[in-house]
């Protein structure tokens, strides 16, 4: 007996800590002498083990049984002994988060491995694993790419190629069913010190586009495009059965896990639990806005830090005339969260979404300008909505009155008495990284504003190719001339003004990278990095966010940096 995938580290808390796992039959996982049967999807065996009783801010190592036999870690391995580490008081306001997006699958044909270039999180997790325990990330974000359905691997396209089950409407170069997104999970996460990472760091996660297929969910024309191809219902399922199981039940804090209904209603099922979770993407999948819907976006608290993640993607609304980022309800939920100081004081507040907030300005005019063309009748209405799916163009300002409002949302939670000291959004897609900050009254402005720090920060692509043509259009799309014109144009296209001024401080920076984001008290500081061999990273950039005072309990953060 032995593993499939995993393990893998999803949520920590003070006394709790969830491992996921698959296996290859049906059993019983054991982890620090808590266990959990698996459930069976279409013929695959997955366990989410819900550790508890642990003690706050304790190292604990830990193994993996399956059925009472330790199948992990394994017997010789040249990386570190896994473990995880609860959180507490002690690291309350301390913490380094690791983040990034667009992650293509290790290839074995030398001419596309070195075009994709070294993988920028398999180099991180090598050079983590030669570091002292307590310089590890304390949390690792995902932001949207993880598996590629739509741009195969050579491995994938022979493997569905072998398939004497596949059906013939199905198309030759995208995955469809459900057992073709396993293996697609298995190329992504089988990586030896990638493994090791996501077995030692809490890791979320949460979709984009090509986890599903390029472009998902851009329009209601698009939409029913898809609606048309005879194939696209298994895709969708698939799709999002797999990322339930592979990457959102991870996501939930142990205690909103114990009270999902659909996660309890899977695991208490007997057989196969496939016609349940088609059942819960079919659902997912529907244009519905309240208790109906499924809600992929999550929050974590990290002590003194919050961090809310946010579905930009299948939690659309864009039919009878719609064209909202997300729906009412899911809106207000993030609203909530960000708001709730029930817990205490934030000082950090990190918002998550796959999507960028703030782009470079022409490119975000250009994006409201053609969300305007694309609604027209007749065959303007037509080009524009070709030109948005060609070029793109369905990030937040694409969607200009859910942009408004989440600009407002920033805007309003980093202003007041119990503004925190930064506010970070966190984003990939667009396959170059950059920080642009916002441009807020602050202490010398008004000394009474208590405005926070905010930033846009994008880290794109952790492991894919960047066309050098798109490279002189990010440039390019930050020129103040360029902006002049493109603002110019919108205002004549009818489009308002935005409510926020922001300006470029970091990038664009091109290649594979990850970013670390380093919360300390009131201090904020974000690098980026890229790999300079495959066991080794160095920092292309570094930049200070938010310069308040240090926890005095911080040590050891500094021999990092001095290290890099």
């Amino acid at each position: 007996m032995s593993l499939v995938l995993g393990p893998v580290l999803r949520h920590v808390g003070d006394t709790t800590a969830a491992v996921w796992v698959q296996v290859e039959r049906p059993a019983t996982i054991t982890v620090l002498g808590c266990s959990t049967r698996t459930f069976d999807v279409a013929g695959h065996h997955y366990g989410l083990v819900s550790v508890t009783g642990l003690d706050p801010d304790t190292t604990y190592p830990y193994d993996v049984a399956v059925d009472g036999e330790v199948v992990w870690p394994p017997p010789v391995s040249p990386l570190p002994p896994s473990s995880l580490r609860t959180r507490g008081p002690a690291s309350a306001r301390r913490h380094r988060i690791v983040f990034g997006s667009c992650r293509y699958a290790k290839v074995v044909n030398p001419k596309v491995a070195a075009k994709l270039g070294i993988d920028a999180l398999d180099a991180f997790a090598a050079r983590t694993a030669r570091q002292p325990r307590e310089e590890w990330p304390d949390a690792l974000l995902l932001l949207g790419d993880q598996v590629y359905a739509d741009e195969l691997t050579p491995q994938n396209r022979r493997r569905i190629a072998g398939r004497r089950d596949r059906h013939p409407e199905w198309p030759d170069d995208e995955i469809v069913g459900f057992d073709e997104y396993v293996g697609l999970y298995r190329d992504s996460w089988s990586d030896p010190e990638v493994r090791w990472l996501l077995s030692c760091v809490p890791t979320g996660m949460i979709f984009d586009d090509h986890d599903v297929r390029d472009d998902w969910n851009t329009s209601a024309v698009w939409r029913r495009e898809m609606a048309e191809k005879p194939w696209w219902p298994e895709r969708i399922r698939s799709a999002l059965v797999s990322y339930w199981v592979y990457q959102h039940i991870g996501n939930l804090p142990a205690d909103e896990l114990a009270a999902d209904p659909d996660y309890q209603e899977v695991v208490a099922a007997e057989g196969d639990t496939w016609p349940l979770l088609a059942a819960l993407a079919d659902r997912a999948d529907a244009e519905t806005d309240g208790s109906k819907g499924v809600r992929f976006s999550f929050r974590w608290d990290l002590g003194a830090s919050r961090f809310v993640m946010i579905d930009s993607r299948n939690g659309r609304i864009l039919e009878d005339d719609a064209h909202l980022m997300l729906g009412e309800s899911e809106f207000r939920w993030i609203e909530d969260q960000v708001r709730d100081r029930s817990a205490g004081t934030v000082d950090h507040l990190v918002l998550g979404t796959s999507l960028p907030w703030l782009l470079p300005h022409a490119i975000g005019d250009l994006q409201s300008i053609n969300q305007l063309a694309a609604a027209r009748p007749g065959w303007r209405g037509r080009l524009g909505e070709r030109i948005r799916q060609v070029g793109d163009l369905e990030h937040w300002q694409a969607f200009r009155s859910s942009f408004d409002r989440f600009t407002r949302m920033v805007t309003g939670a980093a202003t007041g008495p119990d503004a925190p000291a930064s506010i970070s959004v966190l984003s990939g897609d667009v396959h170059h990284s950059y920080a642009a900050q916002v441009d807020l009254p602050g202490p010398d402005d008004d000394p009474g504003s208590g405005a926070a720090a905010v930033h846009q920060l994008t880290c794109s692509p952790v492991h894919n190719v960047v066309d050098w043509f798109i490279q002189p259009g990010f440039r390019l799309g930050w020129s103040r001339r360029i902006a002049r014109a493109t603002r110019r144009w919108a205002e004549q296209a009818g489009v308002p003004p935005v409510e926020v001024s922001w300006h470029k401080l970091v990038g664009p920076l091109f290649g594979n990278t990850v970013a670390m984001l380093d919360l300390d008290g009131r201090h904020a500081e974000v690098t980026f990095l890229q790999p300079r061999s495959a066991g080794s990273v160095r920092e292309v950039a570094r930049l200070v966010l938010a310069d308040g005072p240090r926890d005095d309990a911080t040590i050891g953060r500094a021999a990092l940096k001095a290290r890099m």
